[in-house]
C-alpha cells in the first residue's frame, strides 16, 4: 500500500517493469516455463489468477503475486495482493493502436476516474507525476571528431596513430547512437496543467527535473579492436609460408645451386674450394633472385615502397650502411641504451612478450598492420621471408641486429625474442674473430697474442679493452671456425715461444720443466699467491658459458632427466653438467703452472675454502687452510674434474658455445615458422603494445572505471599469456577485454565533444561539465543539475535545436505534413525546439474509499505509458474487503 503511494520510486532509471509500472519492491511473478505454450484463453487465465487468490487466502502471504499471461514479447501480467481486510488488484490494457483521447493527460484523468467508480461528491485530489522522454538521433555527422584512416597516407605516416610502430585507436562511428533527455514534473495536483487535444502546458524547458542517459551503438567498429582481432584470427591459419607464396619460389633449375634444405649438410662435406664459396647464404640469396624472378614486381603482396619504409623502420642502421660499410651497421646496434625503469616499460615480464623499444615488438607492430592494410596473411608471409633474409645477411657479414638488449637471451621473454637475440650473441662471437684475424694480417704466426685468445668475449661494454685484445681468435684458420680442431705441436710451441718473449719476466725462477709456459692470464688475483710455487695466482682468460634459450634450456633438462637415478645416470649427468667446470679449470692450470686444486677453489669457490688461525711448533699463530667437506666426499666431481682437465688456454679449448651452428639452427628455426606460428609467438607483444595504447588513451580522458578494467586486464593477461600455446578462448577474453575498454574511451571522447568540455571556458562550468560526462558513461541515468537552465541543460538544449533546424531544412515538405497530421506537434505549437516525445509516461494516484462511500480510503494507482509502438495501461485498484 505504501508503495504504491510513495513517490521515491517512479520512473526508477534500472528496474524490473513491475516496478516501473506499479512502484512495488517485492512481488512473485508466475510465469510459463521456457518450452510451454503462454497463457491463452480467458478462462485459463480466470482459473489461474483465482487459485491465486485462494492461495493467498490460505497462507495469510501479504506479497502481491502477478501471473504472465499471452506472449512473453508483450509483458502482460495480471495480480491480485491481500492484506488484512483490504484486496488490490492489478490489471493491464496493451494496445498497438492509441484511441486519440488518452493520448493526454485530460483523457487519462477521465478514465482512472471512470475506473474508481468514486461515490463521493467532492472527488478527492488526484496526484500526478509526468515524464516526457525526447531522443536526439543524428548528432552523429556533426559532432563525431574521429576521421576514418587515410590507407594511402599510411606509408608516409601522415595519419594521427598511424604510422608504423603505432597501433590505431578509436571508434570509426560515433559510438554513441542516441541520446535520451527525460523531462519530468514528479508531482502534479490536478488542474494546475493544462493538456488536452488542443493545447498542452507540458513545455520541456519549464521541467523541474532533466535526466539524460545515452544508448551505446551495438558493438562499434573500433580500430583498435579490429586490428586485434585480425591478427588474432592469423593464429588459427594453417598454411606455410612457402604455400602462401607460392612453391615455385623455391623450386631450382638445373644443379647451380643445392637444395636449401641440404645445406648443413653441404658445409660438413669436405670441399676443395673454400667452405664460404658454400655457405647456406648464397643458396638463400639466390632463392631470393628466383622469388623475384617467378613473382613479378606485380604480384608481390607487399609494393617496394610499404616493404622499403618498414624494414628501415625495423633496421634504422640499414640506412647508414653505404656510408661506412660494416662499421656503420654495427655502431648503431640499439639496446645498448640502458632500459627505461618504468611500470609500463617493465609490462613485457608479465605478459612474456619483448620489450617495447625491441626489434621483436616493432615486428609484431608491422606484422599487424600489414595483416589489416596490405595484403593480410600473403603480405605478412612476405615481410617475414624478408625479414629472415635480413637476419641471414647480418649473420654472414657480421652486422648486429638493432633493438636488441646485448647478453645472454632474456628468458623473460617471448622464445621468438631470445632466439633474435640467440643470434646476437652468434654475430657478436664470430665478429670478434673475424676482427681479430683482420687485426693479425700481418703477423699470421699461429700463436701471435694467444695469450688474450678470450678476452674479446668479455668486452662486450668496455671498447678500449677491445682494443687491446681485439686479435681474440687470429690462430684459427678457416676450417677452425667451422670445426673448432685444436693446434698442432709445433704450433703450439710457436704460440708458447712468443708468449714467452712478451711474458718472460713474469716466469723467472719458476722450477717447473721449461716447456710448460704460462697461458692465456687477464691478470693477478689481488694478493693471493700460489700454494706450492708461491707465485702470484693469476685469473686465467676463460670461456663464457653457453647462452642458451628456454626451448634449449627445456630440452637440456629432459635429456638430463632421462639419464634416471642409477648412479652411472648420475655421474654421467654430473660430467655433462660440469663443462663449463672443466673449461675454467683447464684456462686455471694453463695460466698457473704448478698450481693444485686448492688454488683453483680458493679463486673459483672461496666459501669451499676454509681457513683457520692454529699455532705452529715454534708457537707462531698461522694461518692453515683446507678443502670444506663436500671437497673431500670420495670421487668428487671436483676431484675427478680436476685430474682429467690439462693445461690448455681457453683459445685452444674445445669452445663451449658452437656459434655457427647455433646461429645456422636459429636460422632454419625463423625459416620454417608459418605466420600462424608467427602471429602466435608475436601475440603476446600486440596484446602488450595494445595495453599500452589504452593505458596512453585512459591518461588523457582519466575515467576511474577504466583504470580499474586494465588492471584486471594486466593481471588476467599475465597470467594467461606466461604459459606456452594458452587456449583461444582465454585469449578471446583478453582481446574483447581490451575492447570494451577502448569503446569506453570512445565514448567518452564522443559525449566530450558533444557536451563541448574542452571548449568550455569557465574552469568550474567544465570541471561540472567533465564530472556529468563520466557520471554518462557509468551510471544507466544521470540527473541534469539545474534542468534545462544549467550548463549541461543548455548544451543539450542547443543539440535538440540544431537537431530540429538540420531535420527542417533537410525536409520542409515532409515536415509540413508531418506537423499538420500530427496532433502532438499541433498541440505544441511554439515549441518545435524539440521534436515530439519519443515516450509519454504519466502517474496518477489517489487515496479514495471503495467500492462504498463507508468503506477504508485506500490507495488507487495507474501508470500510462505511450510510444510510437504501443500503448499501456497498468493500474493498481484496491477495495475494502471488510465495510463493502
Amino acid at each position: 500500500m505504501q508503495d504504491l503511494l510513495c513517490m521515491n520510486n517512479d520512473f526508477p532509471p534500472r528496474a524490473h517493469c513491475l516496478v516501473r509500472w506499479y512502484g512495488l519492491r517485492e512481488f512473485v511473478v508466475i510465469a510459463p516455463a521456457a518450452n510451454n505454450e503462454a497463457v491463452l484463453s480467458e478462462s485459463k487465465c480466470n482459473l489461474l489468477l483465482s487459485s491465486v487468490s485462494i492461495a493467498l487466502g490460505n497462507t495469510g502471504c501479504q506479497v502481491p503475486v502477478f501471473v504472465q499471461i499471452h506472449q512473453k514479447w508483450r509483458r502482460m501480467y495480471v495480480g491480485e495482493c491481500q492484506g488484512p481486510g483490504v484486496r488490490t488488484d492489478f490489471e493491464m490494457v496493451h494496445l498497438r493502436k492509441v484511441p486519440s483521447q488518452y493520448t493526454h493527460l485530460s483523457g487519462l484523468l477521465e478514465i482512472f476516474k471512470t475506473k474508481i467508480g468514486c461515490p463521493l461528491t467532492p472527488l478527492p485530489p488526484v496526484s500526478m507525476a509526468i515524464r516526457l522522454t525526447y531522443v536526439l538521433q543524428d548528432c552523429q555527422q556533426h559532432f563525431w571528431p574521429q576521421q576514418p584512416p587515410d590507407i594511402d597516407a599510411l606509408v608516409g605516416g601522415e595519419v594521427g596513430g598511424l604510422e608504423f610502430g603505432k597501433l590505431p585507436f578509436g571508434a570509426c562511428e560515433d559510438p554513441i547512437s542516441e541520446l535520451h533527455l527525460a523531462t519530468t514534473w514528479p508531482h502534479l495536483a490536478e488542474g494546475i496543467v493544462v493538456d488536452n487535444d488542443v493545447y498542452s502546458d507540458l513545455d520541456p524547458m519549464q521541467a523541474p527535473q532533466w535526466s539524460v542517459r545515452v544508448r551505446k551503438a551495438d558493438n562499434p567498429q573500433c580500430l583498435l579492436g579490429d586490428f586485434l582481432t585480425e591478427f588474432f584470427k592469423l593464429c588459427r591459419r594453417k598454411e606455410s609460408t612457402d604455400e602462401i607464396l607460392g612453391r615455385s619460389a623455391f623450386e631450382e633449375e638445373g644443379k647451380e645451386v643445392a637444395d636449401i634444405s641440404h645445406a648443413l649438410s653441404k658445409l660438413t662435406e669436405p670441399a676443395p674450394v673454400p667452405i664460404h664459396k658454400l655457405s647456406v647464404t648464397n643458396m638463400v640469396h639466390s632463392a631470393k633472385k628466383k622469388i623475384r624472378k617467378h613473382r613479378g614486381a606485380d604480384e608481390s603482396p607487399l609494393n617496394n615502397e610499404v616493404l622499403n619504409t618498414i624494414l628501415l623502420f625495423l633496421f634504422p642502421d640499414a640506412a647508414d650502411k653505404l656510408a661506412d660499410g660494416c662499421e656503420s651497421r654495427a655502431s648503431t646496434s640499439a639496446g645498448n641504451n640502458p632500459p627505461p625503469e618504468n611500470e609500463d616499460y617493465n609490462l613485457f615480464s608479465q605478459f612474456k612478450s619483448a620489450p617495447s623499444d625491441s626489434l621483436t615488438y616493432k615486428l609484431a607492430l608491422c606484422l599487424c598492420m600489414i595483416n589489416f592494410y596490405h595484403g593480410g596473411v600473403k603480405g605478412v608471409a612476405h615481410l617475414w621471408q624478408e625479414f629472415v633474409l635480413e637476419m641471414r645477411y647480418r649473420w654472414e657479414n657480421n652486422y648486429l641486429i638493432p633493438g636488441l638488449a646485448n647478453g645472454s637471451p632474456d628468458l623473460r621473454c617471448c622464445l621468438l625474442h631470445q632466439k633474435l637475440q640467440m643470434l646476437n650473441c652468434c654475430i657478436e662471437r664470430k665478429k670478434a674473430r673475424d676482427e681479430g684475424k683482420r687485426g693479425s694480417v700481418s703477423d699470421r704466426s699461429p700463436g701471435a697474442s694467444g695469450d688474450y685468445a678470450k678476452g674479446a668475449e668479455h668486452t662486450g661494454d668496455n671498447p678500449d679493452k677491445e682494443k687491446e685484445f681485439g686479435k681474440s681468435w687470429e690462430s684459427w684458420s678457416d676450417s677452425e671456425d667451422e670445426f673448432f680442431e685444436c693446434l698442432s705441436d709445433t704450433e703450439d710451441l710457436k704460440g708458447n715461444g712468443q708468449e714467452n718473449g712478451k711474458k718472460g719476466g713474469a716466469k723467472e725462477g719458476n722450477k717447473e720443466p721449461a716447456n710448460i709456459k704460462p697461458e692465456g692470464r687477464l691478470h693477478p688475483h689481488g694478493k693471493l699467491m700460489l700454494l706450492h710455487p708461491g707465485e702470484p695466482l693469476y685469473v686465467p682468460i676463460t670461456q663464457e658459458p653457453a647462452p642458451m634459450t628456454e626451448d634449449l634450456l627445456e630440452e637440456q633438462s629432459e635429456v638430463l632427466a632421462k639419464l634416471g637415478t642409477s648412479a652411472e645416470g648420475a655421474h654421467l649427468r654430473a660430467r655433462m653438467q660440469s663443462a663449463c667446470l672443466l673449461s675454467d679449470m683447464e684456462s686455471f692450470k694453463a695460466a698457473n703452472p704448478g698450481c693444485c686444486l686448492e688454488d683453483f677453489v680458493r679463486w673459483y669457490s672461496p666459501r669451499d675454502y676454509i681457513e683457520e688461525e692454529v699455532l705452529d711448533e715454534k708457537g707462531n699463530k698461522v694461518i692453515r687452510g683446507e678443502l670444506s667437506a663436500r671437497m673431500k666426499i670420495p670421487s668428487n666431481m671436483w676431484v675427478e674434474a680436476w685430474e682429467t682437465a690439462k693445461p690448455i688456454p681457453a683459445r685452444r679449448q674445445k669452445r663451449l658455445f658452437d656459434d655457427t651452428r647455433e646461429a645456422e639452427k636459429v636460422l632454419h628455426y625463423l625459416a620454417v615458422q608459418k605466420p600462424a606460428d608467427l602471429a602466435r609467438h608475436l601475440l603476446p607483444c600486440i596484446i602488450h603494445a595494445a595495453v599500452l595504447k589504452v593505458k596512453d588513451e585512459e591518461a588523457v580522458e582519466d575515467i576511474s572505471s577504466v583504470k580499474k578494467i586494465i588492471k584486471q586486464i594486466i593481471s588476467h593477461s599475465s597470467k594467461v599469456l606466461r604459459f606456452p600455446n594458452p587456449e583461444d578462448k582465454k585469449l578471446e577474453e583478453i582481446i574483447a577485454q581490451i575492447m570494451s575498454v577502448e569503446a569506453i574511451i570512445a565514448r567518452a571522447r564522443s559525449l566530450k565533444a558533444k557536451f563541448g568540455v574542452e571548449k568550455c571556458e569557465n574552469e568550474e562550468e567544465k570541471e561540472d561539465l567533465q564530472r556529468f560526462v563520466n557520471c554518462l558513461l557509468e551510471q544507466p541515468e544521470v540527473s541534469v543539475v539545474g534542468a534545462g537552465r544549467g550548463p549541461a541543460g543548455s548544451i543539450i538544449h542547443k543539440l535538440f535545436v540544431n537537431a530540429q533546424r538540420v531535420s527542417q531544412v533537410q525536409a520542409p515538405l515532409e515536415e509540413e505534413l508531418r506537423r499538420s497530421g500530427c496532433p502532438e506537434e499541433r498541440r505544441q505549437g511554439v515549441q518545435s525546439e524539440f521534436p515530439p516525445p519519443t515516450g509519454r509516461e504519466v502517474i496518477l494516484r489517489s487515496a479514495v474509499p471503495r467500492p462504498a462511500p463507508y468503506s477504508k480510503a485506500l490507495p488507487q494507482r495507474m501508470y500510462s505509458v505511450l510510444t510510437r509502438e504501443d500503448f499501456r495501461l497498468a493500474g493498481a485498484f484496491s477495495a475494502d474487503t471488510t465495510f463493502f
